[in-house]
């Protein structure tokens, strides 16, 4: 049992700063902290520079427990992590579209089976190292942007359901990086200065086509580069190897204008190119959309509404219109026109700080196709 007016949290530990600061912050508070840490990789991924929850982050992880005195455990989540995110992430590829691993690995991973570890351990709650504000509503908790606005990883958390944003914490929410630094300059852990992590996880050399290659060889299949008419312009050795907007690599020179993908069809092994103009696109489709605000909170139930939307994790919000469907789908006018929205990446709604939701991104229609 937990002495009087303790509380166990467990906390995710990946092996850097923020996730060590957030189990310093709650040891601080006087909770009962427990440290958890997934092993998601085989060791040959583990020695890869740039792979958290493996080899040296693992090491890095026990070590910061051990500084603050919190017990800690590392669990082998390999075989669902391949599962849930990586196989997710070369299918996706193969359909033609542009994958969010991250997203997957909170939705299947961390907020799924380690929240239910966190709840067999015990623990009242599972905090993590996200930059993001857990905020008591007159609903019940919801889900704001972080106060530092170049650190906010809302975006990433659009698929959290209510039950598990009940039992979430986020400590760092209302701090600015340098100050999660400092904090752990000043207790002396061995990851204070340790750099962020810049590459998908699993992809630490940046090469996401090996991988792809690896688990659906039929998406290395050659085939066309055809202009809008679907006239053929060029040949491609497998269309893993493009997304929505790109430029580079196309092959094709001695046009008048640039040319960028507008388009991929996995089905025919065809990337279509046109010029720049023709990526902007001012209505969406999604699917699987995830409602973190019910429908009748200051929008009116199943009515179109207005708010901003996300469409890239970098990307400013902008403003729309959404118009809740049924089958779990969406459609997203946008008030002004979007380039480079690919299938695949998510639009997450916004309402002022506050995240309504969201869902993953199924089409987006060109500009002048989606005019009203």
């Amino acid at each position: 049992m937990n002495a009087p007016g303790k509380t166990r949290i467990v906390v995710a530990m990946s092996g850097g700063v923020d996730s060590s600061v957030t189990a310093a912050l709650l040891k601080r508070q006087g909770h009962d902290v427990v440290g958890v840490t997934l092993q998601l990789y085989p060791g040959d991924v583990a020695k890869k520079k740039g792979a958290c929850c493996a080899g040296q982050d693992i090491y890095d992880a026990k070590r910061v427990a051990e500084a603050l005195g919190i017990p800690h455990y590392v669990l082998d989540y390999e075989s669902r992590f391949r599962k849930n995110v990586i196989q997710d992430f070369a299918d996706s590829y193969a359909r033609g579209e542009t994958p969010i691993p991250c997203i997957r690995c909170n939705e299947k991973v961390k907020f799924a089976d380690l929240m239910q570890t966190a709840r067999e351990l015990g623990a009242a709650a599972l905090a993590t190292g996200h930059y993001v504000r857990r905020v008591e509503g007159p609903r019940g908790a919801e889900l704001h942007a972080a106060a530092d606005a170049a650190r906010d990883q809302s975006y990433f958390l659009f698929s959290t359901t209510q039950n598990q944003l009940d039992y979430l914490r986020f400590p760092l929410g209302d701090m600015e990086k340098p100050a999660v630094r400092a904090i752990a300059a000043e207790l002396g852990l061995v990851n204070a200065a340790k750099p962020d992590s810049q590459d998908i996880c699993f992809v630490p050399e940046g090469r996401y086509s090996d991988i792809v290659k690896k688990l659906r060889p039929d998406a290395t299949r050659p085939g066309e580069i055809v202009d809008q008419a679907g006239r053929i312009v060029g040949r491609h050795d497998g269309i893993i190897h493009f997304t929505i907007g790109q430029r580079k690599g196309l092959g094709l020179s001695g046009n008048e204008e640039p040319l960028f993908v507008l388009s991929l069809d996995a089905a025919r092994a065809r990337v279509v190119v046109g010029p720049r103009g023709a990526l902007a696109a001012s209505a969406i489709t999604l699917k699987d959309v995830n409602w973190l605000a019910s429908l009748d909170e200051a929008m009116g139930a199943d009515q179109p509404f207005e708010c901003t939307v996300k469409v890239r994790s970098m990307r400013p919000p902008v403003a729309a219109r959404v118009t809740p469907l049924s089958a779990g789908a969406a459609r997203v006018k946008l008030l002004g026109p979007e380039d480079s929205v690919a299938p695949g990446q998510a639009c997450v709604f916004y309402q002022d700080q506050r995240v309504l939701g969201g869902g993953w991104i199924a089409r987006a229609d060109p500009a002048e196709m989606a005019a009203e």
